[in-house]
């Protein structure tokens, strides 16, 4: 008779999910019923799974507080978005797409700036502190701000993400040496790093911190931003919080329209230009969604 136990995803990969109960380590596949009814695990799901033989099979999913796509992690207290101002050079609009997402589902973003031995990213700095972001600065070479950032995730679950080769994968090395994980180059040329994460697994930095590693930008898809209605895309921009409801018409869009609080405070240097600019992109977007093709 096959044994239930309920445990949580650590690590997903090629249709294989590691699932860490409270006695030990079991590798499951997914019963077919889960794909049928077009739910996928993820890593950080907490799932029901049965052993029989010593093989695991994860029989269901249970309730989500969060998920995501790209990346592919759920129930995560927070969100570390990797950036750099030097190769890769990290475009602000990259950083803002992914706070969105994250914003919508009321996750904490938190923007950490690495690479900062070799330049400082004061502009990244600057427009990430003013929306309101917690902002770290750190350098994988030197361990500066790895003691802050570690201090900030310690008790969580978080996942980092951020494009290839911005060195996630080396400042989690740095916050637990024995990990020793795979880094990679980044090329001159294209300024892109080597992928070096391929799955996506969850790690235990001791004192009930976990972090979910996650494959670079490039394996971001970028359609998932149409799951943000238009009408919601202004909650998800936190620096937009305080002029949200203020505007002339209560149906405000924040674009065109005489009145609008949001642009006013752009006008006044209290929103920066670029936040506003990733909302425009984004909620051009969204405007394109269907609402039928959501059901």
């Amino acid at each position: 008779m096959a044994n239930v136990r309920t445990g949580r995803i650590v690590r997903s990969i090629s249709g294989f999910y590691d699932v860490r109960t409270a006695e030990k380590l079991i590798s499951c596949r997914a019963r077919g019923i889960l794909r049928k009814t077009g739910e996928s695990p993820l890593t950080g799901d907490m799932v029901e799974i049965t052993v029989e033989k010593g093989k695991g099979m994860v029989e269901k999913i249970l309730p989500r507080r969060n998920s995501f796509v790209r990346p592919a992690v759920a129930n995560i207290d927070t969100l570390v978005v990797f950036a750099a101002n030097v190769n890769p050079v990290t475009e602000p609009f990259l950083i803002d797409r992914v706070a969105a997402i994250a914003g919508d589902q009321e996750v904490q973003v938190v923007l950490c700036v690495n690479k900062c031995d070799l330049d400082p990213a004061v502009d990244l700095v600057r427009i990430y502190t003013h929306a309101g972001f917690p902002v770290i600065c750190t350098s994988a070479e030197t361990g500066e701000g790895v003691d802050a950032l570690r201090e900030l995730i310690r008790g969580k679950v978080v996942a980092f993400t951020g494009n290839s080769g911005v060195g996630k994968s080396s400042i989690l090395n740095r916050l637990s040496p024995e990990l020793k994980l795979a880094t990679g180059e980044v090329s001159e040329k294209l300024g892109r790093g080597r992928h070096t994460t391929r799955h996506v697994e969850l790690y235990d930095l001791g004192e009930g911190t976990y972090v979910v590693d996650t494959p670079g930008f490039s394996s971001f898809d970028t359609d998932q931003m149409d799951v943000i209605l238009k009408e919601n895309l202004q909650y998800a921009f936190p620096d937009f919080g305080p002029y949200v409801g203020k505007c002339q018409f209560h149906d405000c869009s924040h674009r065109k329209e005489p009145g609008c609080a949001v642009t006013e405070a752009l006008a006044k240097g209290e929103i920066e230009p670029s936040r506003y600019d990733s909302y425009l992109k984004l909620y051009e977007k969204a405007a394109q969604i269907k609402l039928w093709e959501l059901k």
